[in-house]
């Protein structure tokens, strides 16, 4: 029997109470339609909204949790963005994720729950990393700059995870994806990550025929990809595995595991694919001006497959159904503003 079904046995005897804070970003919301296809009526779900809860506020956390008092939290709550947006915006993305990260772990703590999973990111890992990127390597270099306050945070979230471990003997654990993307993601266009950044250049392409889409950078850099949806199913099934079983295959102070597909592409083999999913026929040319980052970013998932996990949906299949989720989101709101209009006059 699987460390994932002897979980799910376990659970039937009990009801668990999981908060998932961020659930309603894209991996949040992602590990709770997961939780709730996976066992049903044994998990019961706690979720709050930015109005409802600020999580950079350590008191308003610490009470939460302490009214709350969840068996496990799912860490998916954070700042994050692309290239332009970590250029752009360093201070937030450093000083918002250090305060989430920092309330939530010692606010767990403080309140005596034993199970956290932390979400990180494979911008930890320097630069010049040797690929494929291997758990080892972090804090061994130095960081790319172009996200270097956001990988920082990052990093911090997974010292404060093994400290809480080591000191007070919790059972805090964190994930390493690689880029992740799928239904639910921020599709601004200079926000946002590549793949929902070039989404909707190609979809307004598209709807306004232009001849040409311009891409960030020479195109040359190769990249992995994740979809949302393997992702909350690795973070569900690393946070269940028997602690014993954690322990063999971590060390107390190098114990994230990295989360990845595999398979890496070029960002200009992945422009076409996207045009070839959307449609789009006419030229895609790239902008040599803007940065291209590092050169390749590839995890090696090694660890997390010996474990028992490896990720199901390919790269063509997780496009589609990501570019159907924002053609559905776009016509949605193309629908709702004339009828708004109508009501005004």
């Amino acid at each position: 029997m699987s460390t994932d079904q002897k979980w799910k046995q376990k659970v039937l005897f009990q009801v668990i109470r999981v908060y998932i804070a961020g659930h309603q970003g894209m991996v949040g919301s992602a590990i709770v339609q997961q939780l709730k296809n996976q066992l049903e009526n044994t998990v019961q779900l706690i979720t709050c909204t930015h109005n409802e809860l600020d999580l950079s506020n350590q008191l308003q956390v610490n009470d939460f949790m302490a009214n709350e008092k969840p068996d496990q939290v799912y860490l998916a709550a954070a700042k994050v963005g692309g290239i332009y947006a970590n250029n752009t915006y360093p201070a937030d993305f450093i000083y918002q994720n250090l305060m989430i990260q920092t309330n939530i772990i010692h606010s767990a703590h403080q309140n005596n729950i034993q199970k956290l999973l932390f979400l990180g990111s494979s911008c930890i890992y320097p630069k010049d990393v040797k690929q494929p990127m291997q758990e080892e390597a972090l804090l061994t270099d130095t960081l790319e700059p172009t996200n270097e306050p956001y990988a920082i945070a990052k990093i911090a979230g997974i010292k404060l995870c093994e400290s809480y471990n080591r000191q007070y003997n919790r059972d805090y654990r964190s994930v390493m994806p690689t880029n992740l993307y799928g239904p639910g993601d921020n599709y601004h266009i200079k926000n946002s990550h590549v793949i929902p950044a070039l989404i909707r250049k190609f979809y307004e392409a598209n709807n306004n025929n232009a001849p040409t889409v311009t891409i960030w950078g020479s195109g040359n850099p190769k990249r992995e990809f994740l979809y949302v949806d393997d992702m909350a199913e690795a973070c569900i099934f690393v946070m269940n595995l028997d602690k014993e079983i954690y322990q063999q295959h971590t060390k107390s102070m190098l114990s994230h595991i990295n989360v990845g597909t595999g398979q890496d592409l070029t960002i200009k083999k992945l422009a076409e694919t996207i045009a070839e999913v959307s449609g789009f026929k006419g030229k895609i040319e790239f902008d040599t001006t803007k940065p291209d980052g590092p050169k390749r970013k590839l995890m090696n998932s090694m660890r997390l497959n010996r474990l028992g996990w490896s990720s199901k949906v390919n790269l063509e299949q997780g496009l589609k159904q990501t570019y159907k989720d924002y053609s559905s989101i776009t016509n949605q709101k193309k629908t709702i503003v004339p009828q708004q209009i109508k009501t005004t006059i």
